[in-house]
């Protein structure tokens, strides 16, 4: 088990999986955690993007919250975008994860960060640059053991004490 630490401190446990193994998720039917080698590298497959990809820090963190929102938050895999192109300032970035809602507006954006990498000003700054650009209700930062999450009020963000169901965010 590993918590999330959401807003103003409160923990939520969750499981975490070790990326050694496949799991096959029953209700999904997706797999997650599968991992291959390749040429000395250590590839892992995205069961969002249906190929596999390389397994660096950042992109274990990736696939942890990808889990955590289609397993655990109930997020439609179909409504989940991976390094999703956005223009920000007039230049193409890519945000690291997009959910959006039945109607193809985004709800949230999540931006990942290696586990060494702390979840800091600038962090949050980066989210709110993709933030200024989809307008989505949450963000969440993420870095495999801690999660800072979001609701963008009108004026503010809004910590929160828990992590929004895919249903409190649409």
């Amino acid at each position: 088990m590993f918590g999330f630490l959401c807003g103003d401190g409160v923990r939520t446990k969750l499981p975490i999986f070790a990326t050694q193994k496949c799991y096959v998720m029953e209700a999904s039917r997706l797999q997650w955690f599968k991992t291959e080698e390749r040429e000395g590298r250590t590839m892992v497959f995205d069961p969002l993007r249906r190929r596999f990809v390389a397994l660096t820090p950042e992109e274990e963190v990736r696939q942890k919250v990808l889990f955590l929102l289609v397993e655990h938050l109930k997020v439609p895999s179909g409504r989940v975008a991976v390094e999703y192109s956005v223009k920000v300032n007039g230049m193409d970035k890519r945000a690291d994860v997009v959910v959006f809602g039945a109607e193809g507006q985004p709800l949230m954006v999540v931006e990942c960060k290696a586990a060494s990498v702390a979840l800091t000003s600038v962090v949050l700054d980066q989210a709110v640059r993709y933030h200024a650009a989809l307008r989505p209700k949450y963000l969440l930062l993420f870095n495999g053991e801690t999660a800072y999450c979001y609701e963008v009020g009108a004026q503010a963000l809004q910590p929160m004490d828990h992590l929004p169901t895919y249903g409190e965010m649409a």
